[in-house]
């Protein structure tokens, strides 16, 4: 077929199947895809009606690709086999499902059926939705596998594990982990008075332990104190020099013994994003120095026998196995000089470093972790027992600060698509206007010439000729449509170039960087800087995908915007087990129906560090627990803050600003702008929308 020819070829193909008659349309010339709805066996039938062209296998290859896709390419596509570590899957008819236990023939729960409940109960979207088992299964999972590793390995001590406060301080969080981790002696650690208050009114087993990390001032001091003669097991962490002689003033004023542990700053430095938690230049902990001075003023006050616990940090997120390692051995040397010393000691603090692979990749990337638990468990018993046996020192209880890997499987952002800007331009015409330049003509040669042979050559004239156009714009030469179809052809000719590029072997720089911009951007109802704040701050990898119609073929490359008025409002780089991708398959919209997208492992840190940008607020937020039988219940809703509520949070008078909009009414009345009838109208708009939702409502 002439591939300069302008003409419209038209395929119908006409299929009896089950009572239906099938029609697929594609023009060509114009490249212009339909939506093409087929069968398993039209797909056998339509063949023999085609007439053999190139187009015509091509488009008749697009049609077995969409229908050859099967839910197991969506698993491998979207890598939820490799990052949902058991909890998320994808069922049979397409919608993700949630496994709290994480078992294979666990009872499990579809994602999209519980957004349309979610709606039905009238809340809208976002939401972000809880799953209350999860965090259960968590802590029995790495109760479980230390223990499993302490009794494989003779290790002649136990873990207690504690949940850093700061990772997710909501009520709900904190008053769950303690009541599922009342059985595992599963403490807290605070690192504020708030957080201490907290964490002592929520804990339910005195004997799980609450270690008091961060700076302290007496009052600090003096609610822990309470705590011990309550009954509770507190730890008192030196973070500073000066924090010794306060522990040991208010001991004595309220005579109660404090339990002392040191927090050092070790020389291992961790890889990953959060890797200056360790190394000379933290900001945190006693430096050799600081440790032998507070081990001596200790021993001067009578008061070295408080001293029992060891304690380091070099990262939350620790996403290689040998600096989990290097970081416990030397700990238990200094662990070791300790007790030489004559400290009692019993206790060591790993702090946290477990990794969630974000990713999926099961690598030392920042977003990943080359380790399993079972690993990291087996790492940090062995560490210990191969450096202490040689002195005989005894083993020591193991506590670990893992909070992000306890809460990040936790909790899921979902939100509705609002709309799309699509990269697919609009078909060429027929025939192209006449122009005083040559520009069009040359953009249409350029796009009719790309082959596997020119194809930088074309991607070098098409980028060429785009900025030719935006500058005869600028000075007058060409009209705005005329500018509107030159980027078009612009567009037509990437798009054919990006196409043609996956038949070679190597691909130009400049053609890879042109595929990594052929996207759409879907517009998601959520704030970015509200929800995900760490894909802004610090490019956190989180999975993205949608929660139904993945028994559908996604066919178009997409960025994610948020509703907020930023450009930095965006999620652009999304997981793969290879490298890291820019975009992400989604599935186009269909007219009168919702596209639920989910944000998946952001249980750890997100929500509190989310922020008021745009004044987007809270967003609602909805609990569930999945029963034995696959039924759920709704634990908790609350409702995601209004327009009021986050008005009232940046000073604003709600009253004040009602009396101020009555005022300008009136005075549009004497003005003459307004009626008496529509002023009732504006005002109850105005009261409706300060009741409102700050994201978007459907009406």
């Amino acid at each position: 077929m002439d591939e300069s020819s302008e003409k419209w070829i038209y395929l119908y193909i006409f299929v009896e199947f089950s009572g239906t008659i099938v029609l697929t349309l594609q023009s060509f010339s114009a490249k212009c895809h339909s939506l093409i709805k087929t069968s398993t066996q039209v797909a056998q039938a339509a063949p023999q009606l085609l007439v053999q062209t190139p187009e015509v296998s091509e488009m008749w290859h697009d049609i077995s690709r969409i229908n050859s896709w099967t839910i197991k390419d969506a698993t491998e596509h979207y890598g939820i086999e490799k990052w949902g570590a058991g909890y998320f899957s994808i069922n049979s008819t397409g919608d993700v499902v949630v496994t709290p236990s994480g078992a294979d023939n666990g009872p499990s729960l579809s994602l999209h059926e519980v957004a349309k409940e979610i709606e039905a109960r009238g809340l809208s979207m976002p939401v972000l939705l809880r799953i209350e088992n999860i965090l259960g299964s968590q802590i029995k999972l790495l109760h479980e596998t230390f223990r499993k590793v302490i009794l494989e390995n003779n290790y002649r001590g136990v873990y207690k594990g504690v949940f850093p406060i700061k990772v997710n301080q909501q009520e709900q969080v904190i008053e769950t982990i303690s009541q599922l981790g009342k059985t595992f002696n599963h403490g807290l650690e605070a690192g504020s008075k708030s957080e201490l208050i907290a964490a002592i009114s929520m804990l339910q087993n005195r004997s799980a332990c609450l270690i008091c990390n961060g700076y302290k001032d007496e009052e600090f001091i003096d609610l822990g104190l309470y705590a011990v003669k309550m009954g509770f097991q507190v730890f008192f962490v030196v973070e500073v020099p000066g924090e010794v002689d306060l522990i040991i003033e208010r001991s004595k004023v309220h005579n109660i013994k404090p339990a002392i542990g040191f927090r050092i700053k070790l020389s291992t430095q961790a890889e990953g994003k959060w890797n200056e938690s360790g190394g000379d230049a933290s900001v945190f902990g006693l430096t050799m120095s600081h440790t032998i001075d507070a081990l001596d003023r200790l021993r001067a006050e009578g008061m070295l026998d408080c001293l029992q616990l060891l304690h380091y940090h070099i990262g939350s997120q620790i996403p290689n196995i040998s600096d989990i390692r290097a970081g416990a051995m030397e700990a238990c040397r200094l662990y070791e000089e300790l007790v030489l010393e004559g400290a009692p000691m019993g206790y060591l603090d790993l702090g946290g470093g477990l990794a969630v692979d974000y990713d999926g990749s099961n690598t030392n990337s920042n977003s990943s972790r080359n380790y399993s638990m079972e690993e990291y468990c087996s790492d940090i018993v062995e560490s210990i027992i191969t450096v202490l046996d040689k002195n005989d020192i005894p083993h020591p209880t193991i506590i670990t600060e893992s909070g992000r890997a306890i809460v990040a499987y936790y909790s899921v952002l979902l939100f509705n698509i609002l709309d799309i800007s699509s990269f697919e331009p609009p078909p060429i015409p027929d025939k192209l206007p006449v122009v005083d330049n040559d520009l069009l003509e040359n953009l249409m040669l350029t796009y009719n010439m790309v082959s596997t042979r020119n194809i930088q050559e074309c991607c070098n004239d098409a980028l060429f000729y785009r900025t030719q156009a935006r500058q005869l714009f600028k000075h007058g030469g060409i009209t705005l449509r005329e500018r509107a179809l030159a980027e078009n052809l612009v567009q037509h000719t990437l798009m054919k170039i990006s196409k043609i590029s996956k038949e070679l072997d190597h691909i130009p720089k400049d053609v890879q960087k042109i595929n990594k911009l052929i996207y759409d951007i879907y517009y998601g109802n959520f704030s970015l800087f509200q929800s995900l704040p760490d894909v802004w701050a610090i490019d956190q990898i989180l999975p993205v995908m949608p929660i139904h119609r993945l028994n559908e073929m996604p066919t178009r490359p997409a960025i994610i915007s948020d509703i907020t008025c930023d450009c930095d409002g965006k999620i652009d780089k999304f997981p793969d087990i290879s490298q890291e991708k820019t975009s992400v398959m989604l599935h186009p919209l269909k007219d009168n129906e919702e596209y639920y997208l989910g944000v998946f492992l952001v249980g750890a840190y997100q929500e509190t560090l989310g922020d008021l940008h745009n004044l987007f607020g809270d967003t609602n937020v909805v609990s569930i627990h999945v029963n034995d039988d696959g039924s759920y219940k709704f634990i908790r809703e609350l409702e995601g803050d209004s327009v009021a509520d986050v008005l009232t949070y940046v000073e604003y008078d709600i009253r004040a600003m009602k009396n101020r909009l009555k005022d300008l009414a009136e005075d549009a009345i004497d003005q003459g702008f307004i009626s008496a009838r529509e002023r009732k109208s504006i005002l109850a708009i105005f009261e409706e929308g300060l009741r409102g939702y700050t994201y978007f409502e459907k009406e």
